[in-house]
């Protein structure tokens, strides 16, 4: 339709969409960001939130944190009942 194709247009070539358009097409402008693109949206023309990627987690490595905590050999132990009876109210 025109007005998709005008709003395609005007994603494609700005980083600042109206809250409406964010709505609309958020699926495409999630693509955008994975692509390294940060969007801006705005309510009434004035910047509210920014929609960016998230920093890359490295590879998680088995065993990484051995020796930077201790558990006692009781760690798993029943809780004393009126502690236990707490968290069951």
């Amino acid at each position: 339709s025109e007005t998709k194709s005008r709003i395609d247009a005007v994603v494609a070539r700005q980083k600042t969409v109206n809250i409406h358009e964010a709505k609309t097409h958020f699926s495409k402008l999630l693509k955008r960001v994975l692509k390294g693109e940060e969007v801006i949206i705005a309510r009434a023309g004035r910047p509210i939130a920014r929609l960016s990627a998230l920093p890359k987690r490295g590879k998680r490595i088995p065993g990484s944190a051995k020796g930077m905590f201790t558990m006692t050999d009781d760690f798993d132990a029943p809780l004393p009942e009126d502690l236990q009876r707490a968290f069951e109210e």
